[in-house]
């Protein structure tokens, strides 16, 4: 399923984070959304999810849209056990409460782990898993309704490079899985590179660049050309720490 984006403007005691932008996301299409901290990525992956609202401006998606996000920390419920965890959403969404019988949610656990790699771990709390294995439960639970829209916010925040290239490779197999359309809000190059087809780059508020992700990584255009090559000279001031 598509996401347009149309003249979407939000602001925060008067400041512009987002200013009167636009853009697409075809089905199956994963669009990475790169900028400065502080450029509004998130905040966008916020509104679309329906966690703020804009001030003006509209996200269009098929009615019948189910939309998953998966948080910068995993945000699992340190109380709930993994099994818990990723049933969680079709135990307590309206839309799916009483569906289910206690072995085909099982069995739907199960599914969704083996998709993440991680078969077998349903009874383990997530104090007991490392912060890779975390973020891939944190995947199956985003995947539990098989949406067709998957929002990613810093997937690969806080890991090695090994376990980010996993992460990485994960979010291709599933964008496949579901033929979904996703959004991966990113600094990494490496997330860019192996996950992205299409990529925007966000500053003070507004879309420096729109394009493919090979262009992006060409760095022709000189806000992608700073960003790539991590130079503090360029367009995009860069705020003293």
């Amino acid at each position: 399923m598509s996401i347009e984006v149309k003249n979407l403007t939000k602001e925060f005691n008067g400041k512009k984070v987002l200013n009167n932008i636009s853009f697409r996301v075809e089905d199956g299409e994963t669009l990475g959304v790169v900028g400065f901290s502080g450029s509004g990525k998130s905040t966008l992956l916020k509104i679309i999810c329906g966690l703020l609202y804009p001030n003006s401006g509209e996200i269009i998606t098929p009615p019948d849209a189910d939309i998953a996000m998966t948080f910068q920390y995993s945000a699992l419920f340190d109380f709930l056990t993994v099994y818990e965890n990723i049933a969680f959403p079709l135990v307590e969404r309206k839309e799916f409460r009483g569906k289910y019988s206690k072995k085909e949610l099982a069995e739907i656990v199960a599914q969704k782990l083996k998709i993440v790699g991680l078969q077998g771990i349903e009874d383990k709390y997530p104090s007991e898993l490392s912060g890779g294995m975390q973020k891939r439960v944190g995947f199956a639970r985003a995947i539990v309704t098989n949406p067709k829209i998957i929002l990613y916010d810093e997937p690969t925040a806080g890991l090695d490079p090994v376990s980010s290239t996993l992460i990485e490779n994960y979010i291709v197999e599933l964008k496949k899985e579901l033929n979904a359309s996703c959004l991966v809000v990113t600094h990494q190059l490496s997330t860019i590179k192996r996950a992205t087809d299409k990529a925007i780059m966000l500053y003070e508020g507004e879309i420096v660049y729109k394009g493919s992700t090979h262009e992006l990584l060409e760095g022709k255009n000189p806000y992608t050309h700073q960003f790539v090559t991590a130079s503090i000279k360029g367009p995009m001031q860069v705020k003293s720490l």
